[in-house]
């Protein structure tokens, strides 16, 4: 494993990693995070209850503009031109929570982890606004990259 930090220089700063020397490659990555909810929260949403509205496609949406922005919302990342961003979000009523997946590519010189990491953050939070006002005790879990391919490193899959 190399230890060493990309985005700090030999002085110790923060930096931007210059990846104009890389080939353009095909590059994908995968996250999952879910919504833990009370199971009554859970109901409401599905049956589409939710006084705010359609919580999953907003929050889908809302995923898709999130990975679009990572570059804004995380200092050192690249701003990236995404060629297919899906985010799903899917009721599990065994677990009581919504379960989100992100799924980002494009084809260039640095990797869009970061991109789906944000897409599942953002679907999550969104599906909290939206059910905040019946279940406060609503948790965003487990949020990790679980597929990443492409690029110097290679092809990389979480062990679950």
């Amino acid at each position: 494993m190399n230890k060493q930090l990309s985005h700090i220089d030999e002085s110790g700063r923060a930096r931007m990693v210059d990846v104009g020397h890389k080939q353009d490659t095909e590059r994908v990555a995968v996250a999952r995070g879910s919504v833990t909810m009370q199971p009554q929260t859970l109901q409401l949403i599905i049956e589409g209850n939710m006084k705010k509205g359609d919580v999953l496609t907003v929050a889908q949406l809302a995923g898709v503009m999130g990975a679009k922005r990572t570059g804004d919302l995380i200092p050192l990342c690249h701003p990236l031109i995404l060629t297919h961003i899906d985010v799903t979000c899917t009721p599990n009523t065994a677990e009581s929570r919504v379960d989100i997946e992100a799924v980002v590519r494009l084809k260039g010189k640095t990797g869009v982890e970061m991109e789906a990491l944000t897409a599942v953050t953002l679907a999550g939070l969104t599906v909290y606004d939206m059910a905040k006002a019946v279940d406060r005790t609503m948790q965003l879990t487990n949020v990790r990259l679980v597929r990443k391919a492409g690029g110097q490193s290679g092809d990389w899959t979480l062990d679950e």
